[in-house]
């Protein structure tokens, strides 16, 4: 019988289909399980506590993996595979609803060489992580004695799982079986497997990883209160002086036009008014000027869509917080620590108020991925401010600034990214990307050059095309003078680089304890769920950038310099660098971290979070700027 045309790949496909549906109905990712339906353990990560960053992975210890047969994993997002989540199947056999008596299920055969690992891990305070359906799971390696001489392995490994109906709402785990360290011996690790009824609903299964004593501690609710107290007096004390001091030079520029031209020659000229034919002037460097202005309004963008679908899909920052370990682990804690070491491994009731907020971890590097999205998708937002911008100035290279615009942030995160990934390797991290794992960096590569090319640089030309056709015409209140006018010499507090250093105190503090809590939530161990407070504080440093923005600017022209966009953007953008000198404040007293890679990691990336911060803060008081010294020289009969 003659094959119809075609049928061989039909045939490919229809096995390629069948190869993969197992893989696509994995049940984790649905959440529900008939009874003795297999149930996957899968071992993540190991490294130091001290060191939340710097981890490996769970068998680059020698630990031994169980009798059955792996399961092959895949990333399921790209945030989930550029932080490093390289998830191993247990080799446990777990079974939903089935108890697993204490049984071996592998043997080490401790050498000098496995030995020696062992000590290292345990001397360092080594944790680790594993998952069950998506639930976190955290056990120590081991312990030392009082003295320090000899070392023990937690071998037993006895988890607890809570069900309620066909769904997994709680997982416990302790350690026990605590074995000496001793060169040429063989240890046995053994687990057991208990399933318990529970009543927890599954939605609310991840409160009990949330410290709402943390987050909602009557410090962060007065430190709220303080800085909005603070916009209402910094707004109500710049409109008053503004309005006073701008209706007295409206009165005195009126006058000044009654009189004829001999009295107004022998009057004083000076103030805002007399450089009205070089404000409008172009900055210098507008293409970079630009495509900052543009990158700013993109972040912030982002940063205000991230929080408003953190608020409403309850996304998450990290997961790193509690597990259950025997008593026995508080020997970690040592006299001269201001914070117990266990903290982590601390056991947390899930009962708590109906009304807290509840997080959603249900899929690992979630935030991470929005935020990519987000921003690929924000694109337009970018050219659209940068390239209108742009042509107002008069700049004539738009296709220039254009790709410099979409790829600056990309750039930067990136270039960063690679620095840090050369020293993950060296350490052999889990968050490191070998080079020799060429499939994995390839689609990485593929993936981010995609996201670039084919999301970001498009969208940016429709936004750059909007910009400049909608509003790249110049449109100034008054006429640019042909010729620039000399600026005076000023006091020397008046001068833009004192002005810039200034500029930044009062947005910085009016988040700085907010950054004490997101900094604690990423680089300690706490979930940040608080994001209305995020969303405020969000608004309340809008409102106080403007404020201090349009303040500096006002005193700068008044002094007869026109130079004020630059300065403006810098004077905003300033904030990022008390931001970043509170990180290392942050590293040294309120962190015990160490080491190149953990060190490098935190600095690395607090660099990238402070210019991010620093060009949004330097768009939103750009931008403020703007509206401000067009609505004044517009209300001036300029002759």
């Amino acid at each position: 019988m003659r094959p119809l045309p075609g049928a061989p790949g039909v045939a490919a496909a229809a096995a390629l289909l069948l190869l993969l549906l197992p893989r696509a109905r994995s049940d984790e990712h649905e959440h529900t399980y008939q009874d003795k339906e297999e149930v996957v353990l899968w071992m993540n990560t190991v490294g130091p506590y001290h060191n939340r960053q710097e981890t490996y992975k769970y068998f680059s210890l020698p630990f031994c993996v169980g009798s059955k047969k792996s399961i092959s994993h895949y990333h399921e997002t790209l945030g989930e595979a550029l932080q490093g989540v390289e998830l191993e199947f247990s080799g446990l056999d777990i079974k939903f609803k089935d108890d697993v008596m204490p049984g071996t299920y592998c043997e080490i055969d401790l050498d000098k060489e496995k030995r020696d690992a062992f000590v290292y891990a345990i001397k360092n305070h080594y944790w680790y992580q594993m998952y069950i359906d998506d639930l976190p799971i955290w056990g120590i390696v081991g312990e030392a004695d009082e003295n320090g001489e000899d070392y023990y392995l937690w071998t037993y490994k006895k988890l607890e799982i809570g069900f309620n109906g066909n769904r997994i709402v709680d997982v416990n785990l302790t350690s026990e079986g605590k074995v000496k360290l001793v060169p040429n011996t063989k240890i046995q690790m053994s687990y057991s497997v208990k399933w318990k009824k529970s009543d927890v609903k599954f939605e609310d299964r991840f409160d009990k990883y949330l410290d709402p004593s943390f987050f909602q501690h009557r410090i962060h609710w007065f430190s709220i209160f303080n800085s909005f107290m603070m916009v209402i007096f910094l707004v109500g004390l710049v409109s008053m002086i503004l309005m006073r001091t701008l209706r007295k030079d409206y009165a005195r520029y009126s006058k000044e036009e009654e009189m004829d031209d001999m009295d107004r020659d022998l009057g004083d000229e000076y103030g805002w008014k007399q450089v009205h034919g070089d404000v409008f002037r172009p900055s210098s460097h507008p293409l970079i000027f630009s495509s900052l202005i543009g990158s700013g309004c993109q972040i912030f963008a982002v940063s205000l869509i991230v929080i408003i679908v953190a608020m409403i899909e309850d996304l998450y920052t990290d997961v790193y917080v509690s597990g259950h370990v025997p008593a026995t682990a508080q020997m970690w804690k040592s006299e001269d620590e201001t914070e117990e070491l266990f903290l982590c491994f601390r056991h947390v009731s899930p009962a708590l108020n109906s009304d807290q907020n509840v997080v959603d971890l249900s899929q690992r590097g979630s935030m991470l991925s929005t935020a990519i999205f987000v921003y690929a998708a924000t694109s337009p937002v970018n050219g659209y401010f940068g390239g209108s911008l742009y042509a107002r100035q008069g700049g004539r290279r738009w296709i220039k600034q254009m790709f410099i615009g979409a790829f600056l942030i990309p750039a930067m995160v990136c270039g960063t990214a690679f620095f840090i990934n050369f020293i993950a390797i060296y350490y052999h991290a889990s968050r490191a990307i070998p080079f020799g794992t060429m499939g994995l960096v390839l689609g990485l590569k593929v993936a981010v050059c995609c996201i670039c090319f084919f999301v970001i640089l498009p969208l940016n030309l429709v936004g750059t095309i909007l910009g400049r056709n909608l509003s790249g015409q110049p449109n100034f209140p008054c006429r640019v003078n042909a010729v620039p006018r000399p600026i005076p010499e000023k006091k020397w507090f008046m001068e833009p680089a004192v002005i810039v250093c200034l500029g930044g105190i009062l947005p910085f503090g009016s988040i700085f304890i907010e950054m004490y809590f997101i900094f604690t939530s990423f680089w300690a161990y706490k979930i940040y769920y608080v994001y209305g407070f995020m969303m405020l504080v969000l608004v309340i440093l809008c409102i106080v950038t403007v404020c201090v923005t349009i303040v500096c600017t006002y005193f700068l022209l008044n002094a007869e310099d026109y130079r004020w966009q630059w300065t403006s953007f810098l004077s905003a953008a300033s904030t990022a660098i008390y931001v970043y000198m509170y990180s290392f404040y942050y590293y040294f007293f309120k962190t015990k971290m160490y080491g190149l890679f953990q060190t490098s990691f935190y600095f690395g990336y607090m660099a990238v979070f402070s210019t991010a911060l620093g060009i949004m803060c330097g768009a939103i008081g750009y931008m403020g700027t703007s509206a401000f010294v067009r609505k004044i020289y517009t209300n001036v009969k300029i002759d």
